[in-house]
């Protein structure tokens, strides 16, 4: 009789590990927290995947190796879509926990209330005060209720690359550029300047007119965009006058990778990009082979800089993991891993222990940035960041459009008409939700 019972009480404490087990099992498939290994796994999403995957495939790996306890899934996303890749995210409310975020689409996510506020994190943060205080401004006004949700990673600048073995001296004027884009195309298939007519056009036209302009602001007095001024107007009557006279038919659709590609054959003389494209470059020609100017300055002599977006790094509110996420981010932002990934780039770093390294005055075109940008006579002209649609006009709304100019479809004054209203009326309805 004992040992029946003995039997029956083994069965039942059997029983019982077995449904102890089975419940762990099951409460680890349907946990969000930490796995069983004690890590949390965190979403970043890059913002420019492709080019810098390499980059951030590296910092995370060093990331994981201070931090045991987290791990970080990359999703690389297209520089061309992740304004709708974040705005579907949002929507579905299946956002990352950490993503690349720059100033042109900042307000539009901050309205969207999808973003954690940075500036009490970053007080607390070992980061705080060693980050460019320029940049962090530029964060701060680009949202809408002036408060801090981008951490800055980087700064950049728009330049005109060259090849020297066909320009030796650079365009300091916009009629030495075009003088020189029209000398340096050859029959059947050697071009002065390729132009960006796809994806990313507008913020380069945008910079190129108030280069030639020398007009300071984005609005007037009374809120009027200063977009479609003569000088302006002027500007890109002239640009689409060389669309496929001194550049290739294709330039139509270019984006970024098409462009750096054509450039990249050795058949373009100049074409405008950002800091960024400097390793794409040094692949393709060798770093004694290219050069990088300013943009020209108009007939105002005056050198006016229409100011890029700074690129950084936002928190997401739906992340359910938050402190690792401020925890990758504050990594990415540091001294090393901000020196590291700039470097790689070719940009400004935010970190300002960072731009101190040696690394920054030994690249000539960061040389070039970094003089001009601190250079008492330039002006720096500030896009209106601040506006929800801003992101969205200067991209779905008006780059078709541009194209239309191209093919002489639309005169510049219609377009530049077209895209002056669209932003005069949205700040006017900035205005109106700020009391205004």
């Amino acid at each position: 009789m004992r040992s029946t019972q003995s039997t029956a009480v083994g069965r039942r404490l059997l029983r019982a590990a077995a449904c102890a087990l089975l419940a762990v099992i099951v409460a680890a498939c349907g946990s969000t927290g930490p796995s069983e290994s004690g890590k949390v796994t965190i979403t970043f999403w890059d913002n420019n995947g492709g080019v810098r995957t390499p980059i951030y495939k590296e910092l995370i790996k060093r990331f994981e190796q201070a931090n045991p306890d987290i791990r970080v899934e990359y999703v690389g996303i297209p520089i061309s879509s992740v304004q709708q890749k974040y705005d579907t995210a949002v929507a579905g409310g299946d956002t990352p926990d950490v993503g690349g975020v720059t100033t042109s689409y900042l307000a539009n996510l901050v309205g969207q209330q999808a973003l954690e506020p940075a500036e009490d994190w970053l007080a607390k943060s070992s980061v705080n005060g060693k980050l460019a205080p320029a940049m962090l401004e530029a964060a701060r006004k680009a949202s809408p209720d002036g408060k801090l949700y981008l951490v800055p990673n980087t700064s950049n600048l728009d330049v005109i690359w060259y090849l020297k073995d066909r320009l030796p001296e650079p365009p300091k004027t916009w009629d030495e550029f075009f003088a020189a884009a029209d000398r340096l195309t050859k029959a059947p298939d050697e071009y002065g300047y390729t132009i960006r007519g796809g994806a990313g056009s507008i913020f380069q036209i945008l910079a190129e007119m108030y280069a030639y302009s020398g007009v300071t602001e984005f609005f007037d007095a009374s809120g009027k965009s200063t977009v479609n001024h003569p000088d302006n107007v002027e500007f890109l009557t002239k640009m689409a006058a060389i669309y496929k006279k001194n550049t290739p038919a294709a330039d139509v659709t270019n984006d970024f990778a098409k462009m750096v590609a054509q450039f990249g054959t050795g058949k373009i003389a100049m074409m405008h990009h950002n800091l960024g494209s400097y390793n794409d470059h040094v692949k393709a020609h060798g770093a004694d082979k290219i050069g990088a100017v300013a943009l020209p300055v108009g007939p105002s002599g005056r050198r006016t800089i229409v100011a890029n977006p700074v690129d950084g790094f936002a928190v997401f509110k739906n992340s359910e993991h938050k402190e690792a996420a401020w925890r990758f981010v504050e990594f990415l932002v540091s001294h090393e891993a901000n020196s590291y990934w700039n470097e790689q780039v070719g940009q400004i770093p935010a970190n300002t222990e960072a731009q101190a390294d040696p690394w920054v005055s030994q690249l000539p075109h960061l040389k070039m940035a970094v003089e001009t940008l601190e250079d008492p006579n330039t002006v720096v002209v500030s896009p209106p960041y601040h506006l929800p649609q801003f992101s969205s006009i200067t991209k779905s709304e008006t780059e078709p459009l541009f194209q239309k100019v191209l093919l002489g479809e639309m005169r510049p004054r219609e377009f530049l008409d077209t895209l002056a209203q669209k932003l005069t009326d949205a700040q006017a309805e900035w205005n109106r939700a700020q009391g205004g």
